[in-house]
């Protein structure tokens, strides 16, 4: 219903994407076997990528050394940064907020979720970037290769027309669009995670309680600053590519705090704990010790005196790495008005997220006291002990 609405109000499409849509709109040839020259080269992409798909860990410093190497490829730096958030989200699973809400069922089938999603993306996605930088390295337009490598038809013409013009808000944004189609159908609409995800309790609670904040840290005057967006409706398409392209508009709208959110990635490696942006609220140790338990201890995103920072482990110890299935085949691409989608977001957009986060944390932390409250409640002399520390 929202996409019909959308086409019905669409605004007109400026010159370069009506091209774009008359290239896209071309029956596409089958493309013959390809000489062993470029057999190699498809098959050299096709190792480096699965070499580098173990893990979040690995995923996330990929996109970031790509960036580094070719900075105007500015969909790199953002799934760098959301890919941190994503690691984030796999560690608060065995943390000491969100964990402590979840049985190890329910967290199991949240990881398995976040890492599937995380590895189609990037065994999608990495492939292109490699295929870019080959084709700088030999100094002519390779991307005729992208259907070799499983990428959709959407973005052949895309990396054409960047190749040709430089346009870099119109692939990241074609890049957004790809990568969340993609997902659609192998993720969202997978019964298993429909079943153990989407429709479970606790997929509701992390909406209301706001928990999936993308957040992207940097320093600003001695002071930790975070920017950012809440992610709601996940399950639907269009939310999730608005959602990246008001992200793209906050990491690249401001040169000044990009360059700082630049400096932080940098100097900061992702180990996928909290603690890499907030040492002072989050440990990637347990800090946490009896007695302590039935106290709230988050106010205004600081800790109150002597209590324990919260549990936030780095990735490595946190999951193991996973053997993925291949991934499912086809072609989300079957109808050219997706390049509506392209058009420039021009309205500004608000990053402050630091109130809202802060606001959550406290929420889970009163959670997790709650749910211990009801456990202990139902122990012998539960109600005493929870009578004794209300009044500590």
């Amino acid at each position: 219903m929202f996409w019909n609405l959308f086409l019905k109000n669409r605004p007109t499409l400026p010159g370069h994407l009506l091209k774009l849509k008359k290239d896209l709109k071309k029956k596409k040839k089958l493309h013959a076997p390809l000489p062993p020259h470029e057999a190699r080269i498809v098959q050299n992409i096709e190792n480096r990528t699965r070499g580098l798909n173990l893990n979040n860990i690995t995923r996330t410093k990929a996109y970031l050394g790509f960036y580094v190497s070719f900075p105007e490829i500015h969909w790199a730096f953002l799934a760098h940064m959301v890919s941190r958030n994503g690691g984030w989200n796999m560690t608060d699973l065995k943390g000491g907020l969100v964990g402590r809400l979840l049985t190890r069922k329910e967290g199991e089938a949240f990881f398995t979720f976040l890492e599937r999603a995380n590895w189609l993306i990037f065994q999608d996605a990495y492939p292109q970037l490699l295929l870019y930088e080959e084709s700088r390295k030999q100094g002519r337009n390779l991307f005729h290769l992208l259907p070799h490598l499983g990428v959709s038809a959407f973005m052949e013409p895309v990396w054409n027309y960047f190749w040709a013009e430089k346009d870099w808000y119109t692939l990241t944004v074609a890049l957004i669009v790809n990568e969340q189609s993609y997902l659609e159908a192998r993720v969202l609409d997978n019964p298993a995670f429909k079943e153990n995800v989407f429709n479970s309790l606790e997929f509701l609670l992390q909406d209301m309680l706001s928990m999936n904040h993308i957040l992207f840290p940097y320093s600003h005057g001695g002071q930790a600053e975070l920017a950012g967006q809440t992610v709601h409706q996940f399950e639907s398409l269009n939310e999730r590519i608005l959602i990246g392209k008001k992200l793209y508009r906050i990491l690249f709208g401001d040169e000044e705090r990009l360059k700082l959110v630049e400096k932080w990635a940098a100097e900061k490696p992702h180990t996928g704990s909290r603690k890499d942006y907030w040492p002072h609220l989050f440990n990637d140790v347990e800090e946490f010790t009896p007695g302590s338990e039935l106290k709230p201890r988050i106010f205004a995103c600081q800790l109150a005196p002597r209590a324990a920072r919260i549990f936030s482990p780095r990735l490595e110890y946190a999951w193991p790495n996973q053997q993925h299935p291949p991934a499912e085949p086809g072609d989300w691409f079957t109808d050219s008005d997706a390049v509506h989608h392209l058009i420039k977001m021009e309205e500004d957009i608000g990053h402050a997220i630091k109130p809202d986060y802060c606001i959550t944390l406290q929420q889970l932390d009163l959670a997790t006291i709650a749910k211990k409250a009801l456990l202990t409640r139902n122990q012998p002399g539960g109600q005493q002990i929870i009578t004794q520390h209300i009044e500590k």
